[in-house]
């Protein structure tokens, strides 16, 4: 096992979780140090593994077996293959679960029972464990036991009834966020809510039960859209770009493309005014307090379509960027890679693959100061590191080859 630096870099992780939320969870203890082992299906792996195109082109230019799905949320895992229905691979996971600090999984509830794997049976081997499970809608409650994927929590869950264009208007209707922004946050809560009961443990001695549904994560993280419906009883409608609390706040048209605007206060919009030499704005009533925006934001929009399409974008901007107006283009992707201040966090970095060639990484966003993290190794192909996780619990080369001819590997 390589030398980490990191927060985590004392902290073993088993992973026996696939797909994206739980897995998005498993790299960020990866980023922070953790030791995070990928228990796979042999010959098949995880799902996302196939999940292209695209794929990561190899030395040859062809594709690898590796899609961009899967290298988004594995880099810096050991991957080791295990059939979990035969007995050999049962006595691997629980010996892995021994000397683990965290097991995170995403099984349909009462699956790894079946197999002697479930939390009481790895507690019983390891009383310190932090198990955690990550399921659609949790471990209690009437879906418990139905599938689920990110669309159709994004749906369930009022997403995408405030996500997109007001109906009427040209694409309007209700939409999905353009990333598995449910998946993604579900991975954070998971990450928090383990990093949670490892500092507990260091209190208390024992490990804990954590369960995770993505349901709830959803539901929780309605935030503002929420309360702004428990305190009126006002449903949250559709509003396209523009901010239902804070104005203004949209996409407005310059002369020669469209630009970000995000008025966050009255002295910013005040700012605004004066780049804008429509000081008389500030005293309008209509406008001189946010409350006030918010509510005649049809008429003041208009107004500002009005004067920003006789501006340049780039002109725009950096006027108002002197001032302290935020104030931008809308990027695509591409784009993004190309920013002076993403160049400067070194958000993309450049890691050698086992196939033979240099493949890019997204950086992580967490810096410290006293425990830095390193440049992370490249997501692993399946079953990568089976003979040497195997090793370190005491199996023989002779022990592997017998486990791999039985299929338990």
């Amino acid at each position: 096992m390589s030398q980490k630096t990191g927060p985590l870099s004392h902290v073993r992780v088993l992973d026996l979780s696939r797909i994206l939320a739980a897995p998005w969870a498993s790299q960020i203890l990866a980023d922070l140090g953790a030791d995070v082992i990928k228990v796979e299906r042999p010959g098949a792996g995880d799902d996302t593994r196939t999940w292209g195109p695209p794929f990561l082109k190899g030395p040859d230019g062809k594709d690898t077996k590796e899609a961009g799905y899967y290298l988004a949320v594995n880099r810096g895992k050991r991957s080791i293959t295990v059939s979990l229905d035969k007995p050999e691979g049962q006595r691997i996971v629980r010996e892995l679960a021994k000397h683990s600090d965290i097991v995170l999984e995403n099984y349909k509830s009462g699956t790894l029972a079946r197999y002697g794997l479930d939390e009481a049976s790895l507690r019983k081997i390891n009383p310190r464990l932090i198990y955690c499970s990550v399921t659609g809608f949790g471990q209690t409650g009437p879906r418990r036991d139905q599938p689920a994927y990110d669309f159709l929590i994004q749906a369930m869950g009022g997403l995408m009834s405030v996500t997109g264009e007001k109906d009427g208007r040209p694409g309007g209707g209700p939409q999905k966020v353009g990333v598995p922004i449910v998946d993604l946050m579900t991975g954070m809560y998971t990450t928090v809510a383990v990093l949670a009961a490892l500092a507990r443990r260091n209190e208390t001695g024992v490990g804990d039960s954590i369960d995770i549904g993505m349901l709830d994560v959803q539901v929780a993280t309605l935030s503002n859209q929420a309360m702004n419906y428990l305190v009126s009883g006002k449903v949250p409608a559709r509003n396209g770009n523009a901010h239902p609390n804070i104005q203004p706040q949209d996409v407005f048209s310059c002369a020669d493309g469209d630009v970000i605007l995000v008025v966050g206060n009255d002295g910013q919009f005040a700012k605004l005014c004066s780049v804008l030499d429509r000081a008389q704005w500030v005293d309008d009533p209509r406008f001189a307090s946010n409350a006030q925006r918010v509510r005649h934001i049809g008429e003041l929009s208009g107004l500002l379509c009005d004067v920003f399409a006789q501006w340049k974008r780039e002109k725009l901007i950096a006027a108002l960027d002197a001032v302290g107006v935020p104030c931008g283009a809308i990027n695509s992707v591409a784009e993004v890679f190309e920013d002076p201040q993403v160049k400067a966090r070194g958000m993309l970095t450049q890691v050698p693959h086992p196939s033979g060639v240099d493949m890019p990484q997204l950086g992580s966003p967490m810096r410290f100061a006293d425990a830095p993290l390193q440049t992370q190794s490249a997501p692993p192909l399946l079953g990568q590191h089976s003979d040497a996780i195997l090793a370190e619990l005491g199996y023989s080369a002779d022990d592997i080859t017998a486990l791999r001819r039985q299929g338990a590997i």
